[in-house]
């Protein structure tokens, strides 16, 4: 295997790495405020467009930046740098926009990937975080299509979003179900907009669904498909986290490195003492390993036939747990390393080591991720070790 960038990799590499330098001018303000204006909204919105890097999970002939899995954790790898989750702006819809009849997608697909609307995924509920089946929002059948009672919880993006991919259980025999639904529809309401450990530009609200009428069209991708059109959009979503871990990760210790080489204390540098170094090289280790992990995941994701997708689903659950928790590792000594400073909020490792929790638990937790990998060693032995033959 040959796992040198391409040319073209190495183009989209710079191409991300300069758009975050210009999105890092806002990591401040978006930290003391809580959020950015509207005016920078825009402003980044444009730059990503002048980037190409809009939607670079869908397709070109729809408009997006049509990349592949490996660049797209290339891409992400760069943004994951970013406080803030500033990297959220840098705009990737839904994976399962993918199954939108023609009219969904351009009602609701096509308008995202130009930066005109934006979605929002509606899955987890007070009863229903790791184990979605306990899902209690309903779609009931009635005349003019479906109608949708219940309650949303960390709505990512919700504040910000117009419309919302609603899981929902379906009919007498509680199909889940996926519904497009504008936010502005008649019995949705935003009820709390929680306040959590770290800054997101974005909010996670909670919304309750009340006699909520959607069209027959409003169905995504087919009755009873929601469950599965979620899966395949772990499997990715996952991955890039471990690519965004990652590129956090080194970022931090590229500062810490900094910090350690111009400190001094008794009369030297830190970086001349050697519990120091021992910090410093542990986490070139955790970064140096989940990187070519996660890019190994990438092209096997990018090469493999269909009946290998379990296997892979298990393979981006081991980059995810792997990549998230080394980066807490990581960012932890970054911290230690800076001292009082470090957990200063206007330091850019104070903010990361906020950040970077909720890797080990959103999109599927650490433990359910140890699930996924443990039920495939079970089931299939141990093939999700080995490496692709050609």
């Amino acid at each position: 295997m040959d796992f040198r960038l391409t040319p073209r990799q190495a183009q989209l590499k710079a191409d991300a790495r300069a758009l975050t330098d210009f999105i890092t001018a806002y990591e401040l303000q978006c930290e003391e405020d809580n959020g950015l204006p509207a005016s920078a909204h825009a402003k980044i919105r444009d730059a990503v467009l002048d980037a190409g890097l809009q939607a670079v999970n869908m397709p070109a002939e729809w408009g997006g930046a049509g990349l592949t899995i490996a660049e797209q954790v290339t891409v992400q790898e760069e943004l994951g740098r970013l406080t803030g989750a500033l990297w959220d702006m840098v705009w990737r819809p839904a994976n399962a926009l993918r199954f939108c009849t023609p009219e969904q997608r351009e009602r609701f697909l096509v308008p995202v990937i130009k930066g005109e609307r934006r979605d929002c995924y509606a899955v987890t509920e007070p009863g229903a975080g790791s184990d979605p089946q306990n899902l209690a929002t309903t779609a009931t059948k009635n005349d003019h299509g479906w109608v949708l009672d219940g309650e949303k919880w960390f709505v990512t993006v919700g504040d910000h979003a117009d419309f919302m991919i609603v899981l929902a259980a379906a009919g007498p025999d509680r199909a889940p179900t996926l519904f497009l639904v504008d936010k502005d529809t008649p019995g949705i309401e935003m009820t709390r907009v929680p306040r959590f450990m770290h800054t997101f530009v974005y909010e996670h609200p909670e919304f309750t669904f009340t006699d909520v009428q959607v069209g027959e069209d409003a169905v995504l991708g087919g009755i009873g498909e929601g469950y599965d059109i979620t899966r395949s959009w772990f499997t990715e979503e996952r991955l890039m986290i471990a690519a965004r871990t990652t590129g956090a990760a080194e970022r931090a210790l590229q500062l810490a490195r900094d910090w350690a080489v111009e400190r001094e204390q008794f009369g030297a540098p830190i970086a001349s003492y050697q519990l120091i170094q021992g910090m410093l090289a542990d986490s070139a280790v955790d970064i140096a390993v989940n990187r070519a992990y996660t890019h190994q995941v990438a092209w096997e994701i990018d090469q493999a036939p269909a009946e290998d997708r379990k296997r892979l689903h298990a393979k981006a659950a081991i980059a995810k747990l792997s990549a998230s928790e080394a980066s807490g590792r990581v960012i932890d000594r970054c911290l230690q390393i800076h001292g009082g400073r470090g957990y200063d909020r206007s330091y850019a490792v104070e903010r990361l080591y906020r950040e970077l929790r909720v890797d080990r638990i959103w999109e599927g937790t650490s433990e359910i991720q140890r699930l996924i990998i443990a039920n495939e060693l079970v089931r299939r032995g141990t093939g999700v070790l080995d490496l692709p033959a050609a």
